[in-house]
């Protein structure tokens, strides 16, 4: 009976061995796996810090980039409104340069009714003058037309 216990205890011990070895092998597997699963965390953790981190500067670029547009539209506005000023401008010019063009067709017309009464030599003179006037004023409204088109 004392054989049979040594027996049973010496398989007891074997197979605790084995169990122990086994214990081991697992003990290092969890710890395997407890290693690879802290370094998730910290790439996870990483990766968290690096999107905060790029959404901050997403944030700021779209910040940045409204604020660009508001100035745009601003600036787009101001020019707008020059441009409206500089055809205003140009559109009294052009009023005055026709009314002083026509005024003075007017006063060479009226000069022409009295040169028709007096003398018909000066009259055909008078004529000529006032088509050269005509055809001064309209080349002044096509240049006036031209810098209105170009702005």
């Amino acid at each position: 009976m004392i054989e049979e216990t040594h027996r049973v205890a010496r398989e007891t011990k074997v197979h605790l061995g084995k169990v122990m070895t086994k214990l081991g092998q697992r003990t290092e597997q969890l710890a395997d796996s407890n290693r690879q699963l802290q370094q998730g965390v910290v790439r996870r953790k990483m990766m968290e810090d690096d999107f905060a981190e790029r959404g901050k500067r997403h944030q700021k670029s779209l910040d940045e980039s409204l604020e660009l547009q508001k100035r745009l539209r601003q600036l787009t506005h101001r020019v707008i409104a020059a441009q409206e000023d500089e055809r205003k401008k140009i559109s009294r010019e052009l009023q005055d340069e026709i009314a002083q063009t026509l005024l003075g067709i007017n006063v060479r017309l009226l000069s022409l009714k009295q040169e028709a009464r007096n003398n018909s030599k000066g009259f055909k003179k008078e004529i000529a003058s006032t088509q050269r006037l005509v055809a001064s004023s309209a080349k002044s409204v096509r240049q006036v037309g031209r810098k209105i088109g170009s702005l």
